[in-house]
């Protein structure tokens, strides 16, 4: 019998030595059990956080220096001996890895077993790891008191043949250490709320176990690292492809779970799919290593003709979306977005107050509910704002919204400010010039007040405005947090409506309230329904001749399509001449929550 412990916890990003001090804790909580773990695996980057960027050079280590801070972790804590399993930056003949480190701590046999270095880097989307380190150029399985096992590293597991490896190798555990960040807010029909990412990666999981007839144990981190949230959901996956435990979704765990290594056996004789391959395989390399042969210009092997090239076809492809692709779960997305601010503010930031400018509208208004939830009524100010012809309806939902979360508010007129320096320009700015004025003045207050309350400013703006630059640089887009900033427009009404905010807010229409009669659908010539479903597929990467095929007229299409286009500059930083090799940014290469 095996047991074993995941530990997932919310790593200080770049504090190595805060997180190993709660790997301590780990290890005494460990003590205290009365069954006592074999083996204690950590995520990926357990003990610095994953998206350090430049930092890797200061936070790599050498394998004998962690292991001996391991070493001293868990001796002080009163734990027995066990193996463990720890993600980590690695310097290894003068070169940085990310990698994972196999030891024995405590005990006679104490020492180093194994390292894996990660052999696939992602360099995509928002991974940009091959900038940072090198990859691994190896999989094999190593022995242990209890059985055999091998490591990998995150986005190995994904690619088959790197399991299959393990597997060959005679591996009976395969230990997946990961830092995946969630992505996903779609419903699971029947299901518990979890990202569509960790779904996948449990489906990954079953799928190696079942398919090699071994226990698949995959550690997740956990918490949020510039607005990426790494979901936790580690498990354990038995020799038949089924979940035997899980750990919390969003929340820091210790998931204990007990595991038969004879059971391999048995399942290996029921499905023999170990077996035939090793009985293939040979073969299968040989016809391999016979392909490159030929191509290198050896003897040729037998080949098939190639295939007759299939003529490229002028009809753009067409898409077939069979649900509604901007659908959202919407507890799922409460829990997220509330879990999101807690790290944020509270842990991250060190804040426990924040501050929210309310307008009546609904991105305000759900920003504050959850930042109600997140930090408790009590820690958030409502701030309202309203220039001298901002409409009536725009206060009095404000107030309906405060009175139901129970929550402080303060109101500053911003009509002094604004005229007093409208005033003073040499000509009378026109009605835009006027609103840029007012969100500027909106902003230099909400800053003010989280100042006197020492109070961090949150964002409301969603992710329909932010596409399409509907907003005032440097004002609207001014807080450091936004909860709400990846969500469509149509995804934040359903959010809303889960969320209890009342229907005078949700259902009147969205209005910057700076002209009387103004509405944002009136400015944009178009519905937030129809952009937003036009920008999801222009985001995915289809031409436009695809979008109009699902009912959208090329004129709208091309309406999305310029908004977008035309205001990439407001979603940027200034653009600064570069003139060294430390430009901030480009060179010296720090996350925004580093």
């Amino acid at each position: 019998m095996l047991r074993i412990a995941i530990a997932q916890q919310k790593p200080r990003k770049g504090d190595y030595p805060h997180n190993l001090a709660r790997l301590g804790e780990v290890f005494r909580a460990l003590a205290g059990d009365a069954e006592p773990a074999d083996l204690l695996v950590l995520p990926e980057t357990a003990l610095t956080g994953y998206f350090v960027e430049g930092a890797v050079r200061e936070l790599a280590k050498s394998a004998d220096d962690f292991f001996a801070d391991l070493s001293a972790a868990h001796r002080g804590s009163g734990a027995p001996p066990l193996d463990i399993v720890a993600g980590f930056f690695e310097l290894h003949d003068d070169r940085l890895h990310n990698a994972a480190l196999a030891a024995t701590l405590g005990g006679p046999d104490a020492g180093v077993r194994h390292i894996h270095r990660k052999v696939f880097l992602p360099t995509y989307g928002v991974f940009d790891e091959e900038r940072f380190v090198e990859p691994g150029k190896s999989v094999r399985a190593f022995d242990t008191s209890w059985g055999r096992a091998a490591v990998v590293v995150c986005e190995d597991a994904w690619h088959s043949l790197v399991p299959t490896i393990a597997a060959v190798d005679g591996a009976q555990l395969l230990i997946v250490v990961s830092a995946s960040p969630a992505r996903g807010l779609h419903p699971e029909k029947g299901g518990e709320e979890r990202p569509a990412s960790l779904l996948r990666w449990e489906r990954t999981a079953q799928a190696i176990a079942g398919e090699h007839g071994m226990y698949v144990a995959l550690a997740q981190l956990v918490g949020f690292e510039g607005g990426k949230g790494f979901p936790g959901g580690s498990l354990v996956v038995g020799p038949r492809g089924d979940v035997l435990a899980r750990a919390k979704v969003f929340e820091e765990d210790l998931l204990l779970v007990t595991v038969d290594l004879g059971e391999i056996a048995r399942a290996r004789a029921d499905m023999p799919l170990l077996s035939d391959l090793e009985m293939r395989l040979p073969h299968l390399l040989d016809e391999l290593e016979g392909r490159r042969d030929s191509e290198n210009g050896a003897a040729p092997a037998r080949r098939r003709p190639p295939a007759a090239r299939l003529p490229l076809s002028p009809e753009p492809a067409r898409l077939r979306p069979r649900t509604n692709p901007l659908e959202i779960d919407p507890e799922l997305t409460r829990r997220w977005l509330v879990e999101f601010l807690r790290d944020e503010v509270k842990r991250r930031r060190g804040f426990c107050r924040a501050v929210v400018g309310v307008s009546g509208g609904v991105d305000s208004a759900v920003v504050l509910a959850l930042a109600a939830e997140a930090l408790g009524s009590g820690n958030v100010t409502a701030l309202r704002m309203p220039y001298r012809t901002s409409s009536s309806d725009s206060l009095t939902h404000a107030q309906l919204l405060i009175d139901r979360l129970g929550v402080p508010s303060e109101t500053i007129d911003i009509s002094a400010g604004v005229d007093g320096l409208a005033g003073a320009l040499p000509d009378r700015p026109d009605a835009q010039r006027l609103g840029n004025i007012c969100a500027r003045v909106r902003m230099a207050a909400l800053f003010d007040r989280s100042a006197a309350g020492t109070a961090l400013p949150l964002g409301t703006g969603n992710k329909t405005e932010r596409l399409f630059g509907y907003f005032t640089w440097h004002a609207d887009d001014t807080p450091p947090v936004n909860p709400v900033g990846d969500l469509f427009k149509t995804q934040v009404w359903a959010l809303a409506r889960h969320l209890g905010i009342p229907e005078a807010i949700v259902s009147k229409p969205p209005t910057a309230d700076l002209v009387q009669g103004q509405t944002d659908e009136g400015d944009f010539g178009i519905s937030y329904a129809k952009a937003d479903a036009i920008l999801h597929w222009l985001l995915l990467g289809y031409a436009a001749e695809a979008i109009e095929a699902l009912g959208f007229t090329a004129a709208e299409v091309a309406l999305v399509r310029g908004r977008l286009d035309s205001t990439h500059w407001k979603r940027r930083l200034p653009t600064v001449a570069m003139v060294s090799q430390t430009a901030i940014g480009e060179y010296y290469l720090r996350p925004v929550d580093y």
